[in-house]
């Protein structure tokens, strides 16, 4: 059996337990599931109320190309393929999508929250006062007038603010929650919880292109913890 057949068996599976239910995850899943498009799926794949890309309105299967602006609104949500980075847009959310040589390599998130998940390649955020460097990795940023809330699900980030002494962060498993605030003009980084996403949602975004979390993909996913 390949290995995408693998992990197509594995995410039905999980389906059709429930495992997936989370925001309307596990319809979504089965139905690109049986359809068997999950490998090649670009651009928009889920989309719930009203979202703009590049200040237009989209629909199911609408492209996103590099300097787009991906927008959500109220009681809103979009799930978009772009390359082999994949995105869950929350409501009222505003995030850029951008790099050169048809390779997303920036990501600006203006408000509100997303969650991403990053093929092994250099990748540049920018959210509020927080410069985030990563490469291959899954994350959830939330940024407000309060601060930015940062999770690496997994993976290895730098991150660094204004007069902060730049911080390294490895996880493999939702380990280091972040909530970075500035205080006259300098950021802190301070230990918090892991809210507002999930494993499964993860699994969802990695399938779209073709992946595994790592703590699938290693056999130590534990199942009902996130």
């Amino acid at each position: 059996m390949s290995a995408w057949a693998s992990r197509r068996r594995a995410l039905a599976r999980l389906a059709a337990s429930g495992a997936l239910a989370a925001g309307g995850v596990s319809g979504y899943l089965s139905r690109a599931l049986a359809k068997g498009d999950l490998e090649h799926a670009q651009g928009v794949q889920r989309l719930e109320g009203t979202v703009t890309i590049a200040g237009r309105p989209a629909g199911i299967g609408t492209r996103v190309a590099l300097g787009d602006r991906i927008a959500t609104g109220d009681r809103s949500s979009a799930v978009v393929v772009v390359g082999q980075d994949a995105f869950l847009v929350r409501a009222n959310t505003v995030i850029v999508v951008d790099g050169e040589r048809g390779v997303l390599s920036k990501l600006l998130v203006e408000t509100g929250r997303v969650l991403s998940v990053f093929g092994k390649k250099p990748v540049d955020i920018k959210a509020s006062i927080a410069s985030i460097g990563i490469r291959g990795t899954g994350a959830y940023l939330e940024v407000s007038d309060a601060g930015v809330y940062f999770c690496l699900c997994y993976g290895e980030a730098q991150v660094d603010g204004p007069r902060m002494q730049s911080k390294l962060v490895k996880t493999h498993h939702h380990d280091e929650p972040l909530v970075l605030t500035e205080r006259e003009g300098v950021m802190d980084a301070k230990p918090a919880p892991v809210r507002n996403h999930t494993d499964a949602e993860l699994m969802m975004l990695e399938a779209l292109v073709g992946r595994e979390p790592p703590f699938v993909r290693d056999g130590s996913y534990p199942a009902g913890r996130y």
